[in-house]
């Protein structure tokens, strides 16, 4: 059985957040809620109306640069800028696939930490794929965020940011043939956004928040990924929030469940579904179950006839993805007639399932990648 040396869990903290000290990044506008803008504004000598300029400045017009906000005056703007626009990610790569529909990012943080987002266009809809920490603690091992391990939590500001950026690039018109304005974000990008639990709901509420106040997302156009963090599932159902849970489960039984997410060694796959459950009755949002195909591994029909059973009858979703390999690991992708007989089994199980599109295989698409090489090169 796999050990958990990287999952370290606070013993006083209920929403599974790593037990580590790290420097977190200047105060940023995104940090705080509208009010709070304002008070840092007064606390400047500058009239509360500012911060509600700032805004639209940055949540309205998606700028971030506090040069262009050019209505403020040079002084208040430098004094603005000093305290609450800090710069708090600087690009090191970014890289286009899929005719430049599928975009991925690989930022530097102010402490030299690096993460990755992804900006996928498609006909009716924008996605960003963001992070929520710098690597991951989870310690999956098909996962190359899990592999690097975890560096950090990302600020509330710092997960906004991503999504700002690249709502501008979507702005821009820049990914022909989607529309030009950002409509979905998914938490599924480095990290586990359970174990940022703070943060990451605050910045759900950043986003989800009316212009100038926040980006004006719809609640439902985001989804939040978990491998497992049971006290923080059924801490979420609570939050009065109308987002998608998606469960990254991966494996139906606990014996193989325990070596692809160590997680599973603390809460058993029926404590996993259990809470999922009471999220999908607390919400009434249908939860979506993430599966990564791997060949030989979790691909079985028997498995998928156990998961079948699991799920049927419940406000669920299956997600197949397709596994994009990591350079050197010995896991890889299930061959595509064992992906559908996969899919045949769920769907005669009455569960609703589809495949992932897969995108951003030749752009090192898989989490984890572009910082892994960044790192070694």
């Amino acid at each position: 059985m796999t050990s958990l040396p990287l999952i370290q869990i606070a013993p006083d903290d209920p929403t599974g957040s790593p037990s580590r000290r790290a420097a977190m990044p200047p105060r940023h506008l995104a940090d705080l809620d509208l009010s709070g803008r304002q008070a840092a504004v007064a606390e400047l000598g500058e009239p509360a109306f500012r911060a509600r300029q700032i805004s639209t400045h940055y949540f309205g017009r998606l700028v971030r640069d506090p040069a262009r906000m050019t209505d403020l005056p040079a002084a208040s703007r430098d004094r603005i800028a000093a305290e609450l626009l800090p710069p708090l990610l600087t690009p090191v790569r970014e890289v286009a696939t899929d005719d430049g529909a599928t975009r991925k990012a690989l930022w530097r943080l102010h402490d030299g930490s690096l993460v990755e987002s992804v900006l996928m266009g498609y006909p009716d809809r924008v996605t960003v794929c963001i992070s929520s920490q710098a690597g991951c603690g989870m310690a999956c091992p098909f996962c190359a965020t899990g592999q690097a391990g975890l560096t950090r939590n990302l600020s509330t500001a710092e997960i906004v940011d991503q999504a700002v950026y690249l709502a501008g690039v979507a702005a821009s018109g820049a990914i022909a043939g989607s529309p030009s304005r950002l409509s979905h974000v998914v938490f599924m990008g480095m990290g586990e956004p359970l174990a940022n639990y703070a943060r990451v709901v605050a910045a759900v509420r950043r986003l989800t928040a009316p212009a100038p106040e926040g980006l004006g997302l719809s609640q439902r156009h985001v989804t939040v990924s978990t491998v497992g963090l049971v006290p923080a599932m059924r801490r979420l159902a609570d939050e009065g929030l109308s987002v998608t849970l998606a469960l990254s489960l991966h494996a139906p039984d606990d014996d193989l469940r325990d070596e692809l997410v160590p997680v599973n060694q603390r809460w058993k796959v029926a404590e996993v579904l259990d809470a999922a459950w009471h999220y999908a009755e607390c919400t009434g949002r249908r939860v979506s179950i993430e599966y990564a195909m791997i060949r030989d591994v979790n691909d079985q029909p028997w498995r998928a006839d156990l998961l079948g059973r699991l799920l049927a009858g419940r406000s669920t979703h299956v997600n197949l993805i397709p596994l994009n390999p990591t350079p050197g690991s010995r896991w890889d992708a299930s061959p595509k007639p064992v992906e559908r007989e996969f899919v045949r089994r769920l769907r005669a199980a009455g569960v609703s399932t589809t495949v992932r599109d897969t995108r951003g295989r030749e752009i090192d698409g898989a989490c984890g990648q572009l910082a892994a090489a960044a790192v070694t090169r």
